[in-house]
């Protein structure tokens, strides 16, 4: 079976569900201030779970492209990826706990084949005045999972999710709710006893996969601490489409599935060296590489900021990885050309579902990677300058790391250096030091989406409004060959990124202000209208460049103004917005403008 095959039996099983398909959401969020990249199908949904009404109905499907920059050290495992498609469905106020994990182990079982005797789930046991989900226990006893594949795990620890994060966490107001995990037994994986005595789902041996996560949303924290159950409850599923591919195949290694083996391939070709034996490098390689071409995809370069500095972050690591397999001194002429074929192994995976009439995206992957690759060769040149002018004092694990974690050094190669000089390295202090950095960068990444798609303060619902003003003034001002391409909002300002191709003037500045600030002086009340797609675009509803839509969309109008396509939160009236001012105005890449605007 190929990726292609499951993806597409998982998304009509719920279909005939009556389940209503929508798209993948782009990789990048738009107009989410609080996390750098869609890391689960739910995240676009976080409002629809949250009570308001999805323009589809209550109950949807779909497979969405995911990236989580949080998981980038665990590569070179059997199971861990950065970028993957998590399948997804959701039910919205209608069916709930027996439906969902009937209906997803009739798909594993059924649809799939899958031995129900390789199935082991996870339920919640509850704590701090909630119940241990029995009812989900129940379930799968009836469903023939016998009480030995039942494990249950503490509330604080597993099979509860929030935004945030474990019940105690969460504050007055949010919700949450137990969730029960199905993972797929690989009975020709021995357990490692390093991991204890005895295996169990939740072991890091590899024995065990999770291949899906039902979340159920039914509590409400109170202000005194309390829990009280909500009168719609939601049921939020998300499923790996690699690791379900990998049970059905019955490989414990994903990298062996259609999704990724002909990447690994052209990389064993590219370098001279087998898989067997080099695992780690090359699956860090065909990870990053795939996810580095999606990003590009979505108009992303390399940077020093956000999502750029995550893609910069990719390569450099991959460039890495791929000097230790090849031995390539010239990464210049040699890693480019490497880099160019095993993308385009990648865009070959896709084509069909994500990379359709995308002409010349093989060409622009290489021509930014490339741009990176010699940025990079030039940082190594300065790493070896930093290391040659060193003192023997100088050289120590703090100096090892900075080499590793500002220039790409890996720990064997710096060990080399310090040995020709006589000197060596604490493996475990080196580690000490890089726990602590990876500790750091898991807690900022978690910041960045604790808020979620909800967290919409006045300010920043007021700034997005605006950007809805903005865009209508540039179209006006600049041509209708302007388009949205990307925005991010804090509570302080906007960033609004679009297609233009020549810097602007300060009167197409002047005038732009004036149009937004007129039209928020005529205090326009917001409308809102649902529709059909086809009926919003021949209606003249602005889209945004490049993102999928559903077939029913939320349509924002302001007064005769503007039109656009949108999912976001908005004021009532333009009024409330006060002045609008740019701030800045640059370039953000080939043909695209960027601008920086408050309101004050």
């Amino acid at each position: 079976m190929t990726g292609n095959d499951l993806r597409q039996l998982y998304l009509q099983f719920f279909k005939d569900k009556k389940h209503i398909l929508i798209p993948s959401a782009s990789l990048v969020p738009v107009d989410d201030p609080t996390t750098l990249y869609t890391s689960s199908g739910m995240q676009p949904l976080v409002p629809y779970l949250l009570g308001e009404k999805h323009p589809l109905g209550k109950r949807l499907v779909n497979s969405q492209i995911c990236f989580r920059a949080e998981d980038i050290e665990e590569i070179g495992d059997n199971r861990h990826t950065t970028f993957f498609e998590m399948l997804g469905n959701w039910s919205l106020g209608d069916y709930f706990k027996e439906k969902q994990l009937t209906w997803f182990f009739e798909f594993l079982t059924e649809i799939l084949k899958l031995p129900k005797e390789k199935l082991a789930v996870t339920i919640s046991a509850g704590g701090l005045s909630i119940p241990k989900d029995q009812e989900s226990k129940k379930i799968w006893q009836s469903l023939g999972i016998k009480e030995d594949r039942i494990f249950t795990y503490p509330i604080h620890q597993e099979n509860w999710w929030s935004r945030a994060g474990a019940p105690d966490k969460m504050p007055p107001g949010e919700i949450g709710g137990p969730d029960s995990e199905v993972f797929f037994e690989f009975t020709q994986v021995k357990h490692n006893p390093k991991y204890g005595k005895k295996c169990h789902p939740n072991c890091d041996c590899g024995r065990f996969l999770e291949i899906g996560n039902s979340v159920f949303m039914e509590y409400k924290k109170e202000k005194d601490g309390g829990f009280s159950r909500l009168p719609c409850k939601n049921v939020d599923f998300g499923g790996g489409l690699e690791r379900i591919l990998a049970a059905k195949l019955n490989t414990p290694d994903i990298f062996k599935t259609d999704l990724f083996w002909p990447v690994i391939q052209e990389i064993e070709e590219r370098v001279g060296k087998k898989y067997l034996g080099n695992e780690k490098e090359m699956r860090v390689i065909a990870d990053h590489l795939k996810a580095a071409t999606f990003m590009i995809n979505e108009g992303i370069e390399p940077d020093n900021k956000l999502q750029g500095y995550i893609l910069r972050r990719l390569l450099r690591r991959v460039a890495v990885k791929a000097r230790q397999l090849n031995e390539a001194q010239e990464l210049k002429s040699d890693l480019t050309s490497v880099f160019d074929s095993i993308c385009g192994q990648v865009i070959k995976i896709y084509q069909s579902q994500y990379f359709k009439a995308k002409e010349g995206l093989k060409k622009r992957v290489n021509n930014v990677i490339s741009q990176e690759i010699n940025k990079f060769s030039q940082s190594l040149d300065r790493g070896l300058k930093e290391y040659k002018k060193a003192s023997g004092k100088e050289l120590n694990e703090l100096f090892a790391f900075n080499l590793f974690q500002t220039h790409g050094f890996p720990f064997e190669i710096t060990q080399e250096l310090f040995a020709k000089r006589g000197k060596k390295i604490d493996k475990k202090e080196f580690e000490n030091i890089y726990k602590g950095h990876q500790q750091l960068s898991r807690t900022a990444s978690k910041g960045m989406f604790k808020g979620g798609l909800a967290d919409h303060s006045e300010k920043t619902t007021a700034l997005h409004t605006a950007t809805h003003l903005l865009h209508a003034a540039l179209r006006k001002v600049l041509g209708d060959q302007v388009k949205q391409v990307g925005s991010n909002i804090t509570e302080k300002r906007l960033r609004f990124d679009f297609i233009h191709f020549k810097k602007l003037s300060e009167g197409e500045i002047k005038k732009i202000e004036a149009l937004v600030n007129q039209e928020i002086g005529k205090n326009h009340k917001l409308g809102v209208e649902e529709m059909a797609l086809e009926e919003a675009l021949k209606k003249g509803a602005v889209a945004f460049s490049g993102q999928q839509y559903p077939k029913r969309v939320k349509v924002y109008r302001v007064g005769d103004f503007s039109l656009e396509l949108c999912g976001g939160p908005h004021v009532s009236f333009t009024g409330s917005l006060g002045e609008f001012r740019i701030d800045k105005e640059g370039s953000s890449g080939a043909g695209k403008r960027r601008i920086y605007a408050s309101l004050v």
